[in-house]
């Protein structure tokens, strides 16, 4: 077979820009998606912690819509490109999460249609909450700071459900909250900082990996 790339000389910017994007080392969207998550997740839960004023909701949603939502989901595009499923799967998701929060929110404010009910809330946050569940059980492959920070998160959903029905439980869940946004952050620090000085500075609890528990099983006598 003939391919048109065989009539291309060496040197062509079609060549060159294939081969470059190939070789290209693709920088690690998980701290940005860290962050992205974990301070808007802290700032929202001022306000659900009752910490802050009712008005930081509207300066949460404007973040939470660029940077929790739009910056999040970049990330999750980029992983992608690095072939983490794990990390692609769940900062798109978030990252959609938050931008829809943001939109009903303001639409709801602007008159557009009416606020959800009680139990629209909490199945809303229960289905969340079941869906970083499954995330959950997959970060034991991963690292122990991912265990703490979607475990927190899970907690954080489910305390959200539940308070819709209890003030006292809807503030616990703010607290949830600022715990599960600074894991996140901590998670996506040590990760940019290990990787920049090339050693391990601040723990995450890497887990070994199945290929890597076979290997160590089948070098054993």
């Amino acid at each position: 077979s003939v391919w048109a790339f065989d009539y291309l000389p060496v040197h062509h910017p079609v060549l060159l820009f294939c081969f470059t994007t190939i070789m290209a080392k693709y920088a690690n969207p998980g701290p940005l998606g860290l962050f992205a998550f974990g301070v808007t997740t802290i700032l929202l839960n001022f306000e659900n912690a009752g910490i802050s004023e009712k008005t930081l909701l509207n300066l949460v949603l404007s973040h939470g819509l660029f940077y929790g939502g739009a910056a999040q989901f970049a990330a999750g595009m980029w992983e992608f490109a690095t072939g983490n499923t794990f990390g692609a799967s769940a900062f798109t998701s978030y990252g959609a999460f938050w931008i829809s929060l943001a939109a009903f929110i303001w639409a709801h404010q602007a008159d557009l249609f009416a606020g959800a009910q009680e139990i629209d809330m909490f199945i809303y946050f229960m289905v969340w909450g079941a869906f970083s569940a499954l995330l959950w059980i997959i970060t034991f492959r991963i690292n122990k700071a991912l265990v703490i920070v979607f475990g927190s998160l899970v907690l954080l959903f489910l305390l959200l459900a539940i308070g819709e029905y209890s003030t006292g439980v809807h503030k616990a869940a703010g607290y949830v909250g600022l715990f599960c946004g600074g894991s996140a952050i901590y998670t996506g620090y040590a990760t940019l900082l290990n990787e920049t000085w090339k050693g391990t500075f601040l723990p995450i609890g890497p887990y070994a990996s199945p290929s890597s528990d076979a290997a160590e099983l089948k070098a054993e006598p």
